[in-house]
């Protein structure tokens, strides 16, 4: 199916169309699923790549020339009230891949080429713009350096200690493409 413009009508629910759906679906880019989502976007920006979103792909991104990238999101802040700001923890590192001809494999394992922590930065729901890439902290890794990990899932802290300074979104693609662990690319 091709990708949808919004305009689209929907069938039995009058003057209604695909951008109210996606209203209803995604209203606040504070919600945590939502918000992954948003910056599986920003990746896939950063990359230029040509390739849809495929859920039940094994990684999250993928360049026009095969690299995979798994997209890992978290805040400071929720959409709901808090007391504090949110620890921020990265889950899923490690999943158990899906094929359509052999289904889900047996072992977890890191499925990406490079993986992305994204982080909304900031700390007052005031200030709050995830519209702003300004807003956005990335740390990338190599696939080794996660399994080297050897967890499920890792604090910010643990992400900082292993990657080093975050980079802008402006620098974004560059740092992806230099840690592209795949033989005979270019970096």
């Amino acid at each position: 199916m091709p990708p949808l413009r919004g305009d689209e009508s929907i069938a039995g629910v009058p003057d209604r169309t695909v951008v109210d759906f996606w209203r209803f679906a995604m209203p606040d880019l504070r919600m945590n699923n939502t918000r992954g989502l948003f910056a599986e976007f920003l990746v896939h920006q950063a990359v230029g790549s040509g390739a849809p979103r495929v859920e039940w792909a094994s990684h999250d991104v993928e360049t026009d020339d095969g690299l995979r990238i798994e997209v890992k999101a978290g805040a400071y802040l929720q959409a709901w009230e808090q007391r504090a700001p949110s620890q921020i923890r990265f889950s899923g590192l490690r999943a158990r891949a899906w094929s359509p001809d052999g289904g889900y494999a047996e072992a977890k394992s890191c499925n990406a080429d490079v993986y992305v922590f994204a982080v909304q930065t900031a700390r007052e729901h005031a200030a709050y713009d995830p519209l702003d890439t300004a807003q956005w902290d990335f740390y990338v890794l190599p696939r080794s350096v996660v399994a080297s990990l050897d967890a499920d899932s890792v604090s910010l802290g643990t992400v900082r200690e292993a990657a080093g300074a975050p980079v802008s979104f402006a620098s974004l693609h560059e740092r992806i493409r230099s840690a592209d662990p795949r033989p005979g690319t270019t970096r």
